[in-house]
Formats: structure tokens, C-alpha cells, sequence
């Protein structure tokens, strides 16, 4: 609200002003939206003009002198040229400009006559407004006079100086002295170029006598560069006097050859560079020191020109002061000192302001500023001084004017110039005399909107004269609104804090003066605030993946087209392009950024903006990568055997480092090829190296964090070691005794690198360790030595030590090891072996459950074992079942269990059958004999899955399924437990339904009542007395109505059979479009390396059906056209040889599980016929194969009467007692020869331990077992592999030898 004030500072304080500002130029301007409803004059204002020095370059085409000014009429221009009228207009040559009183001065001759102080004026009946000075400049060119410098001759010691003396010219001047050849004058301590120019000479040398030294003087503004005429300068030297006498005239103390005097005043302008100097002379060359009095150099202050050049930059008041410089050699000291004044050019303390004053008010006008000199104030009006345009009811006083009782007619436009040495300043205050009646400049019925809980502010923009006192009212109130919650401020805003739903409705904007009033409604629309729901999270995102974050907001439903969800990163708004190239994407308030780089690190924030209001939230994305590679790598500390290595880890992209990796690389043996040499961990930054001798080493570090190993660093210099003793000694020393009376010693050499200098041998050292003996040593390059003539298999201490040219290698260690095994001799004299001579006594068996029992027995005594143990090995086969009292061996297997133990588990056995097992001992040349064989039966287990389970009829509420009982019952077979239940094509499934059937004999059921079109699943289990086996299941889905699916079994060929266990198949029919399915009899395939003839006999009417069929390396279906089963055969061509197929006969055009027969098919080799139909149909070669099968049971039968007239011993009795008695198998032809075991494992002798074993050769012989190593610890648990093995039979009379010397 307006308050109401004393009539005499109502005009200063009660006015609505709008500056504008241009050259220090201030003005008060009526309102557009005023000038729109009433013609209110205007006072002049100056809106441009040039600056205050205009240089007329030669290279610039015109120079523009500028006038601008704006006023109610409009102003006339007019100028003054120092001082007197000047018009442009008279002048051709100037350029004019209509309505503005720029005037443009051509560069198109002599410029010297246009050089002036000008000043614009711009008037109306109103007043006048006037420009500052402008200094048109026309800059001579600048030139050095032509003249010829006389040669300087001086002395050599003396100073000397060479004047420049450069022309006057446009500032800044930059001075150089060169040669003729544009070479540089060089300068140092005694040779200086002054702030003139001059280039001053402590003392002259020889040297300085040349006869081109040329100044130049550079003025860049006007792009000119002169040079004086070459001056010579002549160094007398003084070779003929003494030394001594030279000497004394040289040396002198110091002078100051700039300034002059002992003292100097400096002035400057606030702002300027100070710049100090003291060029001596004298001889040594003095030095220079710069102090100031009562206090320190200005910290900003820096010293050039070797030390005698001293420059404060930008001065200030406090720089000012007392300086003195110092010149000193050792012969003396000068000094000078400086008066530092800082002065100021002129500045606003209070700058006239326009004003807009009502009639009858008294006006203030108050101009002053500040300056050093003081400035003086001058005051105009209109652009006339103040004392030639006098006024009655207007006094000046000191700086400020009254104007009493103002009238209309008292407008005008008054200066105030304030100026000394450095400056002027000029300001135009427009001051206007009026009244106005209210005139609110704001719109009717504007509407606004404000968050609930935040401000708005409301305007009501009054122009008037007197000022208008303003209330605001609501809702048509008489009232205005009062409160805390709402201001008025001066220009009429009303503005409401913490705005509540209440505060939604109409305002009106009452605006009141002597001379009228007026108003203006305005509406206020309270939103719900604008909240961020969702915030973005920190992330830590891997390098190279995608960084996701989540933003949602709430917002007023009004804003539903007007909200905005915007995205920035370190307060730069994203941008989004959504080009194939753009890696920020915005989805559903998600902002996507796609393939993470280091550059995407940073601070993201999600703006939700509405038209009033916005929220934010923040969160950091930090970029996870490998770290960066370690820099400045410097290697220190340098000793024979070590080296220390330090450096500066690299970035670690946001993951600590936890490790570096030192690699090194040698230049001899594996040049190139780097190799780890030690982690430190991710905190230290140096690591002392253990080294080898006589290495060439260079090294790289690389940092490890989480993320993974960064890039190596790049390689240090080389480091090469000096030769040294090897510092260890061969390592993994093996000992064997691979004959009688000798031992082997083989170790591991010592890599190259661990040679630690040239000339590496070893030094073998061994003793008898159970005799007290003295060490025998050999010497040799190689990795092995050969001790011959040992006794047998007694313990040797050995000891093997490295050696070179530098010396021995530390003590070495003792290791024990035996000499060659022992040797017996058999009724061969020259058979040869050293296999354990007993066996395992007291063998028992523990029966653990169905399939594990624990074998124990007592351990062959080392006496007897000939040799190191290697270890027990069980053999044992399968009886019978005990479903059967009829025995027939089963395949032979053994397990090997290394090491001196007294008892072992022997997995993998079938339930219910009974069992036999032998142990043995085995060293390095063999097995032993086997113990006793020792029977035993396992209890009865559940039986295995039926190896065949099929749908073999499907009707509309019927399915017959067929079975065989399970390969293995693993006890007396109870019957068998079959479920079924519904499975359509839905989430639901039908309860589980349950048929228990006791009779083992059962291998076919007919399940009744089940829905029509209807998918069922079927298990079927085995059972013994024990439980009930693992599960088979099959599929099938009833038809629509009632048909022949299948023909009855009778006369089926072997594919409408059920299909064996290796290939199980299960026809399966699905109810499709009323299909018909034909009924085949006697399908049958004769293949060659080509294609496949498939034959069929019909079954009943002549229907449609297809041949499909499938190459099992590439897994497609291929179907044939339509056949009719009418047609008896048809013909697959275009088949690959030696592949195996599927083929289907299907009712549809389509491959599903609905098929009428299937089978696997083979073709052969290119040339030759499948076993399903080439020459194995044809009659002769049936009866060729009879009579081949007749003649070989002939030669058998003869056979085997001569081999039982012919025999000494007991063979069969012989094997039982000790059947696997096959460590030293031989054969008549080799007979007194030593001979190793030959033995092939079986076809399929590798076995799980379910005991899902195949069957293998006949059992008839009880040698015919495994001599495979297979581990167990023992607990039982798997250690290596067991397995069946067949071996070579030896002649009964052999083994009638071996069984009487065991």
C-alpha cells in the first residue's frame, strides 16, 4: 500500500521509474502501454553514441560518429565541434543520416581537418539532451628521422647506452632491438633494454662490437612497425696494458644509469600497472634489490628484466607508498628511491535519476562523485550551463538543485558533468512535470495458478502522477486482504505465502490518486503440488552395460498436457534425439543409458515440471572399470639379487585397487614373453624384487580391482644383474629302481633363469643309508644319473647340489630312496619277476545294503611283497540271482585301491544275487596271487524300470497298454503299480488315479471309462517286497469316436512290435479333423547306401497316409506325397550312406506323434546292402552260412575230445580255487621267455554305479578278470574307475606251474 508522505520528499520518493542505461547515460521513459492510451510528452535521451576517443585507422573505410536519441516529438539533432557549431549537412563529403544525428566521415582524403572534440545535442520543445565529448583522432604515421647515428666508442669495461628514441604514435608501443638480420639482441644482467627504449650496457665487452644494432618500434592498433638506422658501436680494448692496471680501471662500484638522481615521483591511475626500473653500472655486474619502506613488496608484485624491472599489476591505494631499489656489487652499493602516488578518475557517489514529479512538488536533483584530484562538477540544462539559463523557483546547493513549487514547464533535461586529469563523467537526468490519473499497465482478467504450500505473486503495474495508493480485494469484498500471509509491495504486486486452498477465487487490484482511480480483476487457481514418488538410487554401473533410473511423480490432473519429466546430468538437461545412434533413452519415466562410458559418470536428476511448479531428485552414477595403468615407474635401491621398483597407481574407475601383478621380461632366454613375478597388495605403491643373477630385466606393473586386471603400465628401462651362485638346488628328485642292481636319480633341472650366471653343473652325492659309508660324488651337466651295481632294494640317502662359474648353491637337502626291486627265479630259468609272493589272509565280507559291501583282510607282510606296495586290488563277478538257483557267471570286474590299508568298499553290486571276490597285493612289477575266494549274497532291492512300456490301442473311452517285466527284478517280482491321470491342455490337471496289480505275470492292461478326446499320462512301476522302482510314463489322447487304430498283434512285422530296450517308441495318436487312420499290416524296410524300400500289406479299407522321414545329423522332417495303402511298397531316394534315419508312416500331411509305424534305419557303406534287405534275404547265402556253421561245430568237437586225452591236471579245479592268478600270462610260442601281461579291456566295460551293466563275453573261465586300476577311499566312495578285463589265456600247463610255486 501506498503511504502517505511530506509534501517535500513525495516527488523524490513517490515516482515509478524505468531506467535505461547506455554510456553512463540515465532517463526516464514513459511506458509503452501508456503512450498507447494518452500522448504524454516526452523529454530527449541519448540512446547511442561513439565512444569517447574515435581513432581513424588508414586501413578503415569510414568512421561513424554516433547519435542517437529518442523523445515526445521527436528530437532535432545539432553538433559542436570544439566548442563552435559545427552541421554536417554542409559538408558534401559527410554522410547524414535521416531522422538521427549520426553522421559518417569517409576515409577518402585528408582526415586532419575532421580531428576535433565533438559533442551531439538532441532537443525537443521540451529540452535537451547532450552527448559526452568524442575525440575524433587522424594519427600521423610514425617514423623515425632520417638520419645516420655516429659509431659508439667506448672502452671495454665502461657503460654505454644506445638510444631509440621512437616516434610518437598510437598507443601501446612495443619496442625490439635486433640486428639487421632480425636476429635478437640478446639481453641479460648487463645488457638491458629500458621502459624508453634505450638499451643500456653495464659495462662493454668485445663482443659487443657489431655494426647493426637496429630499434624497432611496433604500434599494433595502426599495424605499423618502423626502424631506426643502424648504429654501430666500436669496444677499444686494453690488451696492451697489464693485467693489473686493466683490472683496476674494470672493477668500479655501482652507478644508476636509469633513473637519474636519488629520488622520483611516479603517479598512476587506479587500476594501471606499476612498473618500476633501476639499470646500473658498474663492474662485476651489480645485482638489483627491490624493497618498500615500512612494509613488504605487494604479494601480486613480480620482478622482469633480470630483477631491475619491478611491476605491481593493477594498482591500488594501498600500493602506494615509498620504494627503493638497490644496485650492489662487491665493490659498493646505489640507491634510488620512488614516490608512488595512486590516483583515481572520477566515480559516481550519486548519480542523477530521472524523475517523474507531480505539479506543485519540490524536485531534488543531487549529482556527486569521487575522484583523486577531486573532481569538479559542472551542471547544464538543456546543454546550457546552469547560470545562463536561470530560473526563479530553482537553487543550487553545493551538489544538489531544488526546484520549488515545479510546474509543467520546469521539464527539462539537466547534466551533471564531474571531471579531472584522468576523466569525465556525464549522466542526463530527464525530469518530468505532470499529473496523471491511475493507468493500470497489467491485463484484465489475467489468471493464475500456485501450488498449494507455495507462493504467487499477482501484479498490478499502475502508471500515475501523483502516485496511486493500491489495495487488492477478494470475491468482490469491500475489504481488502489483510494478514501475514499477504504483502503489497511497492509496485502494486500483491504477493501471497503459503497459499491454502482457501485462498482459490477472485482479486481485484484497486489503484487510487487525486485525479482518479481504476481497477482490474485477476483469478487464482490452487494445484496439488508437483512430488517426485519414485527417486532415482545411486548406482555403480559396469563399464560398456546399460545404466538404468526410475523417476515417477505425481502432479495436479490439470497439468495432464502441460507436465514435462525431464532428465539432467551436472545441470545440463539431456537430449533426447531418439536416433539409432543416441545413447539416452526415455521409457515410462526410466531413462535408459545405453553402453556406460567413463564420460556418463556424474550426478543425473529427474525434474518433474509442471507450468508452476517443479521437484527434483538426484542420484550419482559412478562408472565401475578396470583401473588404469600405473605410471612413472622408476626403479631404485639397485643390488645384486634386488631391486626396488615404485609407482604412481592409475585411476581406479570407482573400485578400489586390491592388488598390483609385477610382471617381468628377460632379453636371453624368453625374450618378449612377460612373466608374473609378485602381487602387492592394492595399498602399496613400491615393492622391493627378488631377482636371479645375470638376468637382463626390464618390468610393467598392472592394477587389479574388483572389476578385473587393467592394462600393464609401460616396461621400466632394463636392469641388468651381475652374475652370482645359483640360490637354490634342483627340486621333485625321483629315486627308481627300474632293474635289479641299479638306480635311477632323476630331478628337475633348474630353469635357465635360476641359472644365476654361466657354466651350471650338479653335483650327485649318494650313501647306503643302513651302512655307515662315505659319500660318493659325480659331477654332470644333465638331469639324471644311473647308480649302478646297487644291492637290491636297499634305502639310499642322496643330496643333489647346483653349481657355476660363481660357485656352490646352498646346502642341499637329504632325500631316501631305494635301489632296484628284488628278482625270483621260476622253473624258466631266464623268467625274471619281483611281484608280491602272498596274499591277503582272513578276507571277509560285510554286506552294507543291496549294492555295497565292505570288504577286510590282513596285510601281506613286507617280506613277502618284493618291492615298494602299490597297493590291494578285489576281483569279483556275479554268481547268479537269486530269483534262480542256476549259476552263470556274470562279468568280472576289479577296483584298486593304492596305498597299505586293510579294508575296502566295493560298490555298484546288483541286489539279490549272490556274489564271489578275491584280494590281492600288487607292487611296481605286478599283482601277487589272490586270496581265497570268499561268496556272499546282497538282499533284495527294488526292481529297475520296465524296459518297455507302450499304448498299443486307443478308443474313445478305452486305452490298452502293454509292458515287460523288468530286466533286473533285484528280487522276487510282486506285481506292479500303475497310475494315470488326465492331462489336457490347461493348467488343471485330473486327479491321480491308482491300479495295484499283483500278479507278476501281467504285462498288459485295459484302462475303461476315461473321457473322450481326452489327454491322459500313464506311470507304470515294478515291485518286490522292498518298494517299488523307478517310473516309466507314456502319453496318448483318446479319439473322437470309436475305430481300428492298430491291428491286433498277430502277424505284425517287428516294427508294430514293441521296440526294444535301447530304442524305446511309443505310437501316439491325436485327434485330428475326423481323421481316418489306415491299418497296415507287415511294414518292413530293405535298405541300401541310398534309399529305403518300405513295403506294408493293407489291413482293411484304401485310405491316405505319408512316409516322413528324418536325417538324424541334420534333425529335418521330410514328408512324401499322398500314398494309398492299396499301393504295397514305395521308395525313399536321395539318402546319404552310412546315416542313420527315422521313418514314420503318418495319417497326415504334417510330422506329430500321431504315427502308424516307426523305425530307425541305417543305410550302408556306397556299394553294399543294409542288413534289412540285401544279400542277407537271399537263399544261398542262408544255406552257405548253414554249412560254415556245421563244419566250425565239427572242428570243435574234435577239439575238445583230443584236449581231454591230452591233459595232466585239473584245469576247471585249478581256476576256481584261484581264478584271477593272470599277473604273468604267457603263451606256448613264448615259453622260458619273460613276458608282460597283454590285456585289452572289454567292449562296454566302463559301468555306472546303478548297475546298469551290459552284457558281456561268457563267464565259463574264472581268470577272465579286470586288471584296470579303479580307486576307492574307505568309505567307499569313488576314486578312479573300475572295470571288466579279458586277458590272454595261458597253456593249463603253465598255470599249473604257477598255482604249485604261489
Amino acid at each position: 500500500m501506498w503511504l502517505q508522505r511530506s509534501p517535500g520528499l513525495a516527488a523524490v520518493q513517490a515516482v515509478v521509474i524505468c531506467i535505461c542505461a547506455f554510456h553512463a547515460t540515465t532517463a526516464m521513459d514513459i511506458p509503452l502501454e501508456v503512450l498507447g492510451h494518452v500522448n504524454i510528452e516526452q523529454l530527449p535521451t541519448i540512446t547511442a553514441q561513439s565512444p569517447s576517443s574515435l581513432i581513424a585507422f588508414p586501413f578503415d573505410e569510414s568512421f561513424p560518429m554516433t547519435c542517437e536519441a529518442k523523445g515526445n516529438p521527436e528530437p532535432e539533432f545539432r553538433w559542436t565541434k570544439n566548442g563552435q557549431e559545427f552541421d554536417p549537412s554542409l559538408d558534401p563529403r559527410l554522410m547524414k543520416e535521416e531522422h538521427s544525428g549520426t553522421f559518417v566521415i569517409p576515409n577518402n582524403g585528408n582526415l586532419t581537418e575532421y580531428q576535433g572534440t565533438y559533442r551531439c545535442f538532441a532537443s525537443n520543445k521540451l529540452g535537451t539532451a547532450i552527448s559526452k565529448e568524442i575525440e575524433f583522432i587522424v594519427p600521423n604515421v610514425p617514423k623515425f628521422p632520417k638520419e645516420t647515428p655516429a659509431p659508439v666508442v667506448v672502452e671495454e669495461g665502461q657503460p654505454f647506452t644506445l638510444k631509440c628514441d621512437p616516434p610518437n604514435g598510437i598507443p601501446p608501443l612495443q619496442i625490439y632491438w635486433m640486428t639487421i638480420n632480425l636476429q635478437h639482441i640478446e639481453q641479460d644482467e648487463r645488457v638491458s633494454m629500458g621502459l624508453n627504449g634505450d638499451l643500456y650496457f653495464s659495462h662493454a665487452v668485445e663482443k659487443d662490437s657489431r655494426r647493426d644494432y637496429c630499434c624497432f618500434a611496433h604500434f599494433p592498433r595502426i599495424r605499423t612497425i618502423v626502424q631506426k638506422n643502424a648504429m654501430s658501436v666500436i669496444v677499444k680494448t686494453r690488451k696492451g696494458d697489464s693485467p693489473e692496471s686493466a683490472n683496476a680501471i674494470l672493477e668500479r662500484r655501482p652507478s644508476l644509469l636509469m633513473p637519474s638522481g636519488g629520488k622520483s615521483e611516479k603517479q598512476l591511475v587506479k587500476g594501471e600497472d606499476l612498473k618500476l626500473e633501476c639499470i646500473a653500472e658498474g663492474y662485476p655486474t651489480p645485482q638489483v634489490e627491490w624493497v618498500k619502506m615500512d612494509r613488504q613488496l605487494p604479494v601480486k608484485a613480480t620482478l622482469e628484466s633480470h630483477g631491475k624491472l619491478l611491476i605491481v599489476p593493477r594498482v591500488e591505494q594501498k600500493d602506494s607508498g615509498k620504494y627503493m631499489c638497490k644496485a650492489k656489487n662487491p665493490l659498493g652499493e646505489a640507491f634510488h628511491y620512488f614516490t608512488v602516488t595512486i590516483e583515481e578518475p572520477p566515480e559516481w557517489v550519486f548519480e542523477p535519476e530521472s524523475q517523474l514529479s507531480m505539479i506543485g512538488s519540490d524536485v531534488f536533483i543531487k549529482c556527486s562523485a569521487s575522484g583523486s584530484p577531486r573532481p569538479t562538477t559542472t551542471w547544464r540544462v538543456n546543454g546550457v550551463p546552469l547560470q545562463e539559463s536561470p530560473a526563479a523557483n530553482r537553487k543550487a546547493f553545493d551538489d544538489t538543485i531544488v526546484l520549488h513549487n515545479a510546474k509543467p514547464s520546469d521539464s527539462a533535461v539537466y547534466q551533471c558533468e564531474a571531471s579531472n586529469r584522468h576523466g569525465t563523467l556525464l549522466s542526463n537526468a530527464n525530469i518530468m512535470i505532470m499529473n496523471l490519473p491511475p493507468m493500470i499497465l497489467t491485463n484484465n482478467g489475467e489468471d493464475y495458478s500456485a501450488v498449494e504450500g507455495k507462493g504467487v505473486m499477482m501484479h498490478c503495474k499502475v502508471f500515475s502522477s501523483p502516485p496511486s495508493t493500491i489495495s487488492w480485494s477478494k470475491d468482490d469484498s469491500s475489504e481488502s486482504v489483510e494478514g501475514p500471509r499477504f504483502t503489497v509491495h511497492d509496485n502494486g504486486s500483491l504477493e501471497v505465502y503459503n497459499v491454502e486452498k482457501g485462498d482459490m477465487g477472485q482479486y481485484t487490484c484497486l489503484a487510487k490518486n487525486t485525479e482518479g482511480s481504476s481497477a482490474i480483476d485477476a483469478m487464482l487457481y490452487v494445484k496439488d503440488p508437483t512430488r517426485i514418488v519414485v527417486a532415482p538410487e545411486d548406482r555403480q554401473i559396469l563399464i560398456g552395460t546399460m545404466a538404468q533410473l526410475s523417476c515417477l511423480a505425481e502432479y495436479d490432473k490439470s497439468f495432464s498436457n502441460d507436465f514435462e519429466l525431464l532428465w539432467e546430468k551436472d545441470d545440463m538437461e539431456i537430449t533426447l534425439n531418439y536416433t539409432e545412434n543416441s545413447r539416452y533413452l526415455v521409457e515410462d519415466g526410466t531413462l535408459h543409458i545405453v553402453n556406460v562410458s567413463h564420460r556418463d559418470q556424474g550426478v543425473y536428476t529427474c525434474v518433474a515440471k509442471t507450468p508452476v511448479d517443479h521437484d527434483t531428485a538426484s542420484a550419482l552414477i559412478m562408472v565401475l572399470d578396470v583401473p588404469d595403468a600405473p605410471e612413472n615407474l622408476v626403479l631404485s635401491e639397485h643390488k645384486s639379487k634386488s631391486v626396488k621398483l615404485k609407482w604412481i597407481p592409475g585411476d581406479d574407475h570407482n573400485s578400489s585397487t586390491t592388488e598390483f601383478i609385477i610382471d617381468y621380461e628377460e632379453s636371453k632366454w624368453e625374450p618378449g614373453n612377460w612373466k608374473e613375478l609378485l602381487r602387492v597388495p592394492g595399498n602399496h605403491n613400491s615393492a622391493v624384487l627378488k631377482l636371479h643373477g645375470h638376468v637382463d630385466y626390464r618390468f610393467r606393473v598392472s592394477a587389479v580391482n574388483d572389476v578385473g586386471k587393467g592394462p600393464p603400465s609401460q616396461p621400466t628401462e632394463r636392469y641388468k644383474t651381475p652374475p652370482a651362485a645359483p640360490d637354490k638346488n634342483p627340486e621333485n628328485i625321483k629315486i627308481e629302481g627300474h632293474l635289479p642292481h641299479e638306480m635311477d636319480i632323476n630331478w628337475e633341472p633348474l630353469l635357465p633363469i635360476e641359472h644365476n650366471g654361466p657354466g651350471l653343473e650338479y653335483k650327485v652325492s649318494y650313501r647306503r643309508q643302513d651302512v655307515e659309508e662315505d659319500w660318493k660324488e659325480h659331477t654332470v651337466k644333465r638331469h639324471s644319473f644311473v647308480v649302478r651295481n646297487t644291492p637290491t632294494f636297499v634305502p639310499y640317502e642322496i643330496k643333489i647340489q647346483a653349481k657355476n662359474h660363481q660357485g656352490w648353491g646352498p646346502e642341499p637337502k637329504i632325500v631316501t630312496g631305494y635301489s632296484g626291486e628284488d628278482s625270483f627265479f621260476w622253473t624258466c630259468p631266464q623268467e625274471v619277476t619281483s611281484v608280491p609272493s602272498a596274499a591277503p589272509d582272513d578276507v571277509a565280507v560285510e554286506v552294507m545294503n543291496g549294492s555295497v559291501v565292505k570288504v577286510s583282510w590282513t596285510r601281506v607282510h613286507k617280506d613277502k611283497l618284493h618291492g615298494h606296495l602299490g597297493g590291494y586290488r578285489i576281483n569279483w563277478w556275479r554268481l547268479r540271482t537269486l530269483v534262480d538257483s542256476k549259476k552263470s557267471h556274470g562279468d568280472k570286474h576289479a577296483l584298486t585301491f593304492p596305498g597299505d590299508r586293510s579294508h575296502a568298499m566295493v560298490p555298484g553290486l546288483t541286489p539279490f544275487s549272490e556274489y564271489s571276490l578275491i584280494v590281492m597285493t600288487f607292487n611296481g612289477r605286478g599283482n601277487g596271487p589272490g586270496s581265497h575266494p570268499v561268496n556272499f549274497k546282497t538282499p533284495e532291492g527294488v526292481p529297475e524300470k520296465n524296459p518297455v512300456f507302450r499304448v498299443t490301442d486307443v478308443q474313445r473311452h478305452t486305452v490298452s497298454l502293454v509292458w515287460d517285466p523288468p530286466m533286473e527284478p533285484n528280487g522276487i517280482l510282486t506285481g506292479y503299480l500303475l497310475e494315470y491321470q488326465l492331462i489336457n491342455d490347461t493348467e488343471e490337471v485330473g486327479p491321480l488315479q491308482t491300479i495295484d496289480i499283483s500278479n507278476p505275470d501281467t504285462t498288459k492292461w485295459i484302462l475303461r471309462d476315461l473321457e473322450p478326446v481326452s489327454k491322459y499320462k500313464f506311470y507304470l512301476r515294478s515291485c518286490t517286497t522292498v518298494g517299488c522302482g523307478p517310473v516309466v510314463s507314456e502319453e496318448c489322447t483318446t479319439t473322437l469316436e470309436t475305430t481300428s487304430i492298430l491291428a491286433s498283434t498277430v502277424g505284425l512285422s517287428k516294427s508294430a512290435l514293441p521296440s526294444p530296450p535301447s530304442t524305446p517308441k511309443s505310437p501316439v495318436t491325436k485327434p485330428t479333423r475326423s481323421t481316418i487312420v489306415p491299418v497296415l499290416l507287415n511294414v518292413s524296410s530293405a535298405v541300401s547306401d541310398s534309399s529305403a524300400n518300405i513295403s506294408w500289406i493293407s489291413g482293411g479299407e484304401h485310405t491316405q497316409f505319408y512316409i516322413a522321414y528324418m536325417n538324424h545329423r541334420e534333425g529335418h522332417w521330410k514328408i512324401s506325397e499322398a500314398l494309398d495303402t492299396s499301393k504295397t511298397f514305395h521308395v525313399i531316394d536321395g539318402l546319404k550312406p552310412e546315416t542313420k534315419y527315422t521313418v514314420r508312416l503318418v495319417p497326415n500331411s504334417w510330422v506329430d506323434n500321431s504315427s502308424i509305424f516307426e523305425d530307425v534305419i541305417t543305410t550302408g557303406s556306397t556299394g553294399l546292402a543294409s542288413i534289412h534287405g540285401g544279400i542277407s534275404t537271399q537263399g544261398w547265402f542262408i544255406g552257405l552260412m548253414c554249412a560254415i556253421a556245421v563244419l566250425t561245430l565239427i572242428v570243435l568237437i574234435a577239439c575238445f575230445v583230443n584236449r581231454n586225452k591230452g591233459g595232466k591236471y585239473s584245469v576247471k579245479e585249478k581256476e576256481d580255487l584261484h581264478p584271477d592268478v593272470e599277473s604273468q600270462g604267457m603263451n606256448d610260442d613264448t615259453f622260458c621267455e619273460y613276458s608282460d601281461n597283454d590285456e585289452k579291456p572289454l567292449k562296454g566295460s566302463q559301468h555306472s554305479l546303478s548297475r546298469e551293466i551290459k552284457a558281456g563275453d561268457s563267464g565259463d573261465s574264472l581268470v577272465d578278470y579286470g586288471d584296470e586300476d579303479a580307486q576307492f577311499n574307505e568309505d567307499g566312495s569313488f576314486i578312479g574307475e573300475y572295470a571288466g578285463r579279458k586277458e590272454k589265456r595261458a597253456s593249463t600247463e603253465i598255470k599249473a606251474t604257477v598255482q604249485t610255486s604261489a
